[in-house]
């Protein structure tokens, strides 16, 4: 028997496996809000599923707490949370941010979380932890309409409060390392043309990102997310992530083109409308024809985003066992 981590790095260096690695995830609302409830719905997520990976998904508010951010859930079927309470109001607000310490607060219990999960899941399946990058971040303490306005007309006082955020990372990421754990998941939200030129995203969101992942280099197994639609995949260029992860069945480049275009593992094929919506047999078809994308070679089975908290059992069921079939 081949355990979790020996076929994902297997996958990452790769080399010929017995089957590609599958995982997906989810928010778990409630939950979320404390180390024990958080380890407890990851792991039994995870004995369940039996995933060659757990990315651990605690609420986007973890980061900002600190700050004075509130949240609440509200019923999303993503699980995401409401963001209640803001702290950036006025452009003069960015400089007063201070550097956060992951030893106190909410950064600390995410940090005991994955010390609980470590212990419990042992060396043989992966760890990966959620890491929102600075814009992401800078986004919930303002509201997104509010953080891009004042990006473009007070590009200074935004600048310095990015500085302060990505310092924040950085010591998390720090803390993660010591650890134990395998990698993050780093979820970049702007890199799409929607909301940013690329020429902002090089000033405001890179060198700030570069920040934030420089004790990654640590990890052997970092996942760049990269959110939303017409996406700058040309960012990779800038990073040294081992796989990349988007809404390939919602925008491009498909999983063929990527393909194309990189040797890098690709993670995604399953669009969240079949995991929700469709039969499991869809299900197992899509994942067949991920694999035919990708030639089976560099690629993780997964979803773009968070499996929805109502996607059906069975679901996710033929998606993990899709490629134990006779045929495949």
């Amino acid at each position: 028997m081949i355990s979790h981590s020996e076929r994902l790095h297997t996958c990452l260096e790769g080399r010929n496996i017995d089957r590609p690695p599958v995982a997906l995830w989810r928010h778990f609302p409630v939950d979320d809000q404390s180390p024990e409830t958080l380890v407890a719905a990851a792991l039994r997520f995870q004995e369940l599923y039996d995933f060659d990976l757990v990315k651990v998904t605690p609420a986007s508010s973890f980061c900002l707490m600190d700050w004075g951010v509130q949240d609440s859930w509200n019923g999303n079927s993503e699980g995401t949370r409401d963001y209640t309470k803001r702290v950036i109001f006025q452009p003069a607000d960015w400089p007063k941010l201070i550097p956060l310490d992951p030893k106190q607060g909410q950064l600390a219990e995410q940090i005991e979380c994955l010390k609980r999960l470590r212990n419990k899941l042992g060396s043989d399946t992966p760890i990966i932890q959620t890491v929102f990058n600075p814009l992401a971040q800078a986004k919930n303490l303002a509201g997104g309409a509010l953080m891009l306005t004042h990006l473009r007309h007070n590009p200074d006082e935004v600048r310095a409060g990015l500085h302060t955020i990505a310092e924040s990372t950085r010591r998390f990421v720090e803390a993660c390392v010591i650890v134990g754990i395998d990698g993050i998941f780093y979820a970049i939200q702007h890199a799409q043309s929607n909301l940013l030129s690329i020429v902002e995203y090089e000033e405001f969101g890179i060198p700030y990102d570069l920040i934030a992942l420089n004790p990654a280099r640590d990890f052997w197994c970092n996942i760049i997310h990269l959110h939303g639609k017409e996406i700058y995949f040309s960012v990779l260029e800038e990073f040294s992530f081992n796989v990349v992860n988007w809404h390939d069945r919602e925008t491009k480049p498909s999983l063929t083109e990527a393909r194309n275009a990189s040797d890098i593992t690709l993670c995604g094929g399953m669009s969240i409308d079949t995991i929700v919506n469709g039969t499991p047999d869809q299900v197992v078809a899509e994942a067949m024809e991920a694999g035919e994308q990708t030639k089976k070679h560099n690629f993780i089975l997964g979803t773009g985003c968070v499996v929805p908290i109502n996607a059906p059992h069975e679901n996710i069921m033929a998606a993990r066992h899709a490629y134990e079939t006779a045929d495949y």
